[in-house]
């Protein structure tokens, strides 16, 4: 049996802190065979042929029709403007005949938005994974949900990396493709594994956003290290709350106990996280409907066995069980997090959730399981399976 020739379809390329859109170009079904962009930023360390999807230049004539006619037209008829027209549809038509691609997979399904009517029209199965922000800030906008609406039926397939991003969209009011699988991002357990733990060693990891909360973490931390001064925290990460963040540590006196470490790559994290005893995430909604998927960073710290204290919050529920490998919270409980660090301070022997920790990695977060069950799912639905 032949395997597919699979093209990715994302927002961005290359970006280093998507790990799972990587993965896929690079591995699924031996490699993909090609890359569809909304952005390239030059950067191809995966080595694969690039189409940006912009719009190519067509003179003046071919702008005003696309404003009068194409983008009126396909906003009434697919709920989204974004779909290619004139040189880019054929420019990309060219690309899918050039690299005889016979699967698209739309990392986001936003991405799915402006490729679905393209595949249906070449024939080509067209699969989209939902991750986070497409199947929650997104859908506040009922424009985005007519669109995903029209779209669904188009779809050969949906991947979602938590059951709460599906149901969410359905309580948006978006009929979910039945062909809908829930398939963790996942982590490689076998680079991630339990290291020598330091004690009293905590990590946050992640963008400096309101979705993160980071100062909700700092401020639980500070107040719970009060009777514990050996205790360490580490925030590896950037973005606009940052200089906020140190500013209040020093404020409430415990600059010396925790560590900024500002953007790093990915293997810095993992050697932090090998020997890290407790990872920290307090995730919320954000104003603006945003929410985590399945936080990635997570499945890293269990598969670590990291002990975890988290929120009930879109997906973490389905990784983190209270009282066996970590604890919850609810959104904006600072008090509540605050506690449960103190309670793992003061736990004499946490080796029964750091085992516990490890135990939930290999059982549901094994990324090389992870992408078979996509494979085998999309060779199911085009009728590859022999």
């Amino acid at each position: 049996m032949t395997q597919p020739r699979v093209c990715i379809a994302t927002g961005d390329y290359y970006r280093l802190g998507e790990t799972f859109v990587n993965r896929h170009i690079a591995e699924i079904f031996g490699g993909s065979v090609g890359v569809i962009t909304g952005r390239y930023h030059g950067e191809n360390p995966l080595n694969k042929p690039v189409f940006e999807r912009r719009q190519r230049a067509g003179g003046t004539a071919a702008l005003l029709q696309g404003l009068l006619w194409h983008i009126p037209l396909n906003t009434l008829k697919h709920g989204t403007s974004r779909l290619p027209y004139g040189q880019a549809k054929s420019d990309l038509i060219a690309f899918l005949r050039e690299h005889q691609v016979e699967v698209i997979l739309a990392e986001f399904g936003t991405q799915a938005l402006a490729l679905a009517p393209l595949a249906n029209e070449l024939n080509i199965p067209i699969f989209t994974y939902f991750r986070g922000t497409d199947a929650s800030k997104q859908i506040q906008r009922p424009r985005i949900v007519k669109a995903y609406n029209k779209m669904m039926p188009r779809l050969a397939g949906v991947f979602s990396v938590s059951q709460f991003l599906l149901d969410n969209l359905a309580r948006h009011g978006v009929t979910v493709n039945q062909n809908a699988h829930v398939v963790p991002s996942g982590v490689d357990i076998r680079r991630f594994v339990p290291g020598e733990k330091r004690p009293g060693s905590f990590l946050a990891v992640g963008r400096f956003v309101e979705k993160k909360a980071p100062k909700i973490t700092l401020r639980a931390f500070a107040k719970a290290a009060q009777n514990h001064p050996d205790a360490r925290l580490d925030f590896i990460g950037s973005g606009p709350l940052l200089e906020d963040c140190q500013k209040l540590a020093a404020d409430m006196g415990v600059a010396d106990q925790v560590t900024f470490h500002g953007q790093q790559p990915h293997e810095y994290v993992r050697q932090h996280l090998l020997t890290t005893e407790v990872f920290l995430q307090h995730s919320i909604t954000a104003a603006d409907g945003n929410t985590e998927g399945l936080p990635t960073a997570i499945q890293e710290a269990l598969a670590c066995g990291c002990i975890t204290i988290s929120t009930n919050h879109a997906g973490i529920p389905e990784a983190v069980e209270h009282g066996v490998n970590g604890y919850l919270v609810d959104e904006w409980d600072e008090e509540g997090f605050g506690q449960q660090i103190t309670a793992v301070l003061d736990q004499a022997d946490r080796s029964a959730m750091a085992t516990a920790a490890r135990r939930t990695a290999e059982e549901k977060f094994d990324n090389d399981k992870g992408l078979s069950r996509v494979e085998r799912i999309i060779l199911e639905t085009i009728g590859r399976q022999g």
